[in-house]
């Protein structure tokens, strides 16, 4: 089954699936995800990082992800994939998932959907 939102996304990466087929708009988010550089990752990680604490703190009732993500996660991954991040790591319960979500390596790319693997 293919996911196609951050909730399911977080949940799969949460209990560590093998293997991962994503399809839509998310498709766009991972790979961008997974294609920004170590440095640049560090940097956009902690910001999200503060804006996942945030959310999970309040229960989803703090300010909205947009105006608490940070310049260093907007400026690395852009807004929509910023905001996409967030929504992953909170689904999962915390940032972790989306170190593991940059572990995994591309299986295959075609038909609108992205495969990924297990390294």
């Amino acid at each position: 089954m293919a996911i196609s939102n951050e909730a399911d996304l977080g949940e799969v990466l949460k209990n560590d699936q093998d293997t991962i087929e994503i399809e839509g708009d998310l498709k766009n988010t991972v790979l961008k995800i997974k294609a920004t550089g170590k440095v640049a990752w560090a940097i956009a990680i902690a910001a999200i990082g503060v804006a996942v604490t945030v959310l999970i703190a309040t229960g989803g009732t703090g300010a909205p992800a947009s105006g608490i993500i940070g310049g260093g996660a907007v400026a690395v991954l852009g807004l929509p994939t910023a905001i996409s991040a967030v929504s992953i790591a909170v689904a999962a319960g915390g940032v972790g998932v989306l170190n593991s979500l940059r572990s995994y390596r591309i299986a295959d790319q075609s038909n609108g959907k992205l495969v990924l693997k297990r390294k």
